[in-house]
């Protein structure tokens, strides 16, 4: 099921309502490989459970001859506080689901830091960021809105930071861990104005606990209290969504 809807700002959203998370993974693969007819690709990577099937799709294509030899990667975000090889530090998921299985160069992965000096590390992530603006920028959502870590209140002229997440977010993320305890409190993210620097934006979304952000995405005011309707200013979003992540836009 396709639609076409942009009602906000100069935004024509280019909307996918789908019938299965495989369904979601195997479009926004799609969008991801016609970029990477490019011959230079920057691609803005997030993590968590949305984009994993879009991962194993690109992890398929590579066996069938996509190189990605020519890809820089940046990613939207880190915990702040753990290692670059603790099970859950996104640099880990990264390696597992997607660079670990193509043919990445190491050097052209770049991922926020989480460890050591919080300024330097924003001050350093936001300038490679500026050099290499994104040609597509994956994005997930939050259940409040939020893009990257950026939590609801978060200016929309934002460059990379470190934030304190909220407890939504810690919810949300605690099933990757053994407990809410151990969900980092904090986080270096993107900031809004890195993501709406991207050429391109897919943002998938599945489940019904997504369905009032992908409302909220498409159709509510512009605020900061909902990041993602920032996304209506942008001039190519592809939203790739299930049908209980799209019930309220249908």
């Amino acid at each position: 099921m396709h639609q076409n809807k942009g009602e906000k700002g100069n935004n024509m959203f280019e909307i996918f309502i789908l019938n299965s998370y495989e369904e979601v993974s195997k479009k926004a693969s799609e969008v991801v490989l016609e970029v990477l007819k490019k011959d230079q690709v920057t691609l803005g990577l997030a993590t968590g459970s949305s984009p994993v099937g879009m991962y194993q799709q690109l992890v398929d294509a590579y066996h069938k001859g996509q190189s990605f030899q020519h890809v820089t990667s940046v990613n939207l975000d880190e915990y702040v506080g753990i290692n670059q090889d603790h099970p859950q530090s996104y640099y880990t998921f990264m390696f597992e689901h997607l660079f670990k299985h193509v043919d990445i160069m190491k050097e052209n992965i770049h991922i926020p830091s989480g460890l050591g000096n919080s300024e330097n590390s924003t001050n350093e992530y936001e300038l490679f960021l500026q050099a290499h603006p994104q040609d597509l920028q994956v994005l997930g959502i939050g259940s409040n809105g939020h893009i990257g870590f950026n939590e609801p209140g978060t200016a929309f002229d934002s460059t990379v930071h470190q934030i304190e997440l909220k407890k939504e977010t810690r919810l949300d993320n605690a099933r990757f861990f053994s407990s809410l305890d151990e969900v980092p409190t904090h986080a270096i993210t993107m900031g809004i104005q890195d993501i709406m620097r991207a050429q391109k934006i897919v943002l998938i979304a599945t489940g019904q606990k997504k369905a009032q952000a992908i409302y909220d995405c498409v159709h509510a005011p512009l605020s900061v209290d909902i990041p993602c309707t920032i996304l209506q200013k942008h001039p190519h979003v592809v939203l790739i969504v299930d049908q209980e992540a799209g019930q309220l836009i249908k």
